[in-house]
């Protein structure tokens, strides 16, 4: 904020300088002015004398006619190099008074409609906070200046719900959804704040943000994650353990709340075992696989085919797989975590798969002479797929 006052300090004087130097220029006219006025009159003085002295006989005409011209030489020299005087139709008082309204009036207008705060939040946020207090003061600064922010009402409720101060991370975020509209992520912070300011009490109020938040967005995470904590405290396990599986389907393989994410579901198992209860099979997916015509005419019967999904997003190799022969299609099969390749890769781990079939007359799963490809799908379908080998295999 100095280097800033030190630059509107000099541009203010740059900008009086204008306004007081066609004064001092004024003043220095009025100054030539006032001598030439002098060395006319002189002058006139000075040619009265001759007049006179010619009247009583001591000086001839030839005589006076040159006594006025020497006096009218040195009224030239007198005034040789003066400017002519500028005419002001201002005066004096006016730039005068100019000069000091213009830097009062500015500093006024300036503190009433400028951004002095705004200037001084930017310097502070270039600087990193030194506590979580910290950061969630200039938030809240940032928020009385900008109140029209989503973006800066969101990040200041984000930083109440680390600090535990949910009652007002719920009515930042209310706020937020009425400047931002009513968008899924906003809809699913807005809840999981109030679901804790009501002291983990599930009232109707969180259920409908809950269910509007799903319905734009059935991957919605902090739903899905708030949905498996109010079923786990209810003791409704296997619904926690549902909203935590399309939950975790959501998260890449490489996120670190994974872990703990499958632990909540695993204790939700144990739980649901302890009381007598077993944990309901994962959905499968069901495919129906076929040859297109011209396939089928150059694929012979014991041509292997690999019928598998991998993720859309993720590792390359296979997460659910089965084998079967071109002699045995068409066919349908299923495939679900049971089938994974490996135990790390599940089907249910990803939120989106793709189906593939491949012929291969080498028995080899990577390499093969067809294949056919689905759209992405999201490994919670359950709706049967069809599924057509028709392509050359690159």
């Amino acid at each position: 904020m100095i280097d800033f006052w030190l630059a509107a300090g000099l541009l203010l004087l740059i900008a009086l300088s204008f306004l007081l130097i066609p004064v001092l220029r004024g003043r220095r006219a009025q100054r030539e002015e006032d001598r030439t006025a002098l060395n006319v009159a002189l002058y006139q003085e000075r040619v009265a004398e001759l007049q006179v002295q010619q009247a009583e006989g001591v000086l001839n005409a030839a005589q006076l006619d040159t006594g006025r011209a020497e006096a009218a030489r040195e009224l030239l020299a007198d005034t040789e190099g003066v400017e002519k005087p500028r005419e002001s139709r201002l005066g004096k008082p006016l730039p005068l008074l100019a000069a000091v309204l213009v830097p009062v009036l500015g500093l006024g207008l300036y503190l009433h409609f400028g951004a002095s705060d705004k200037v001084e939040l930017t310097r502070e946020f270039s600087q990193p906070p030194v506590s979580m207090e910290d950061m969630t003061h200039r938030l809240e600064r940032a928020a009385a200046a900008q109140p029209d922010s989503a973006e800066g009402l969101y990040f200041l409720g984000r930083a109440y719900m680390a600090q535990d101060r949910s009652a007002d991370a719920a009515k930042v975020f209310e706020r937020t959804v009425a400047l931002a509209g009513r968008q899924p992520e906003l809809l699913g912070q807005w809840a999981q704040a109030q679901y804790f300011a009501d002291n983990k009490q599930w009232s109707p109020k969180v259920q409908a943000l809950t269910d509007e938040a799903l319905k734009l967005d059935p991957k919605e995470v902090t739903s899905l994650g708030l949905l498996g904590i109010a079923a786990f405290e209810g003791k409704r396990y296997q619904e926690a353990i549902d909203y935590w599986n399309r939950l975790l389907a959501q998260l890449p393989p490489q996120d670190n709340s994974r872990a703990a994410l499958q632990g909540g579901i695993d204790r939700a198992a144990q739980k649901l075992k302890e009381s007598g209860g077993s944990v309901a099979q994962k959905p499968l997916m069901k495919v129906r696989v076929d040859l297109a015509p011209e396939v089928k005419a150059k694929a012979l019967p014991t041509d292997s085919v690999f019928i598998f999904a991998r993720a859309v997003q993720g590792p390359p190799a296979p997460l659910a797989a089965k084998r079967v022969t071109v002699a045995e299609l068409p066919i349908t099969v299923e495939l679900g975590d049971a089938d994974a390749m490996m135990p790390q890769l599940k089907l249910s781990n990803f939120a989106e798969v793709q189906l593939v079939a491949r012929i291969s007359r080498a028995g080899l799963p990577t390499a093969g002479e067809w294949i056919g490809r689905s759209p992405p799908l999201a490994s919670t379908t359950t709706a049967l797929q069809q599924l057509t080998i028709d392509s050359p295999d690159p």
